[in-house]
């Protein structure tokens, strides 16, 4: 029995020079990541970007491949401009991709979103 390798974002909170000691750890092994990260240099940022609603458009995409913005609104129930808009966001951070064909779509299976919260 051969077990599906799931396909994850990590979305995480790390200064800009944690991301680049890891890009090159990777370059240098040439040993593939196991999960695909976007990295944000603060917990605001992560939240700004990654809003309640774009997290149930998300949610919705998350498996279902390549749609049409009108078909990813009808599943979140919500208007095509304002999930334009979230779309838009998304596919500015690198979480979302749009195909030759124009749709969008969420090329992973899960996320994982993980920042410490350090005592001041």
């Amino acid at each position: 029995m051969s077990q599906k390798l799931v396909k994850t974002l990590t979305l995480d909170v790390r200064s800009p020079a944690e991301s680049m000691a890891d890009f090159s750890t990777a370059w240098k092994t040439g040993k593939p990541q196991k999960t695909a990260r976007i990295s944000f240099a603060t917990p605001e940022l992560l939240w700004k970007t990654l809003t309640a609603k774009r997290w149930d458009l998300l949610k919705a995409l998350c498996g279902a491949g390549p749609v049409s913005i009108r078909e990813a609104s009808r599943r979140v129930g919500r208007d095509v401009k304002a999930v334009h808009t979230d779309v838009t966001a998304l596919l500015g951070a690198g979480v979302l991709d749009r195909t030759e064909d124009g749709r969008i779509e969420f090329p992973f299976e899960a996320v994982k979103v993980e920042f410490l919260l350090h005592a001041a």
